[in-house]
């Protein structure tokens, strides 16, 4: 599966689910998408295929996000997408 199959399913869920998906095209390092769904809930998503590597400096970044309370997921698969979108819905 290519990255660009699992990043419209990401889309995809997220529209249905009433949310916006947003492909981050700034900084380098930053994850892919910003999903932002009803209840003012704010994800930051980075998309890769199975087999892929997260880079130095996307590891990096993931961390500073993290330290600052972010909510950072990196989906491997239209899977996780889905099990990342379970997950989430619990926290509302």
């Amino acid at each position: 599966m290519r990255e660009r199959d699992i990043e419209r399913h990401l889309v995809r869920v997220v529209e249905a689910a009433g949310g916006r998906c947003w492909k981050w095209t700034g900084q380098r390092g930053v994850p892919d998408r910003i999903v932002m769904l009803p209840g003012g809930l704010t994800l930051f998503v980075e998309v890769k295929t199975k087999g892929g590597k997260i880079s130095p400096l996307q590891r990096h970044t993931i961390g500073v996000m993290r330290s600052l309370d972010q909510m950072v997921f990196v989906v491997w698969s239209k899977e996780d997408v889905n099990q990342m979108m379970r997950d989430v819905w619990e926290l509302l």
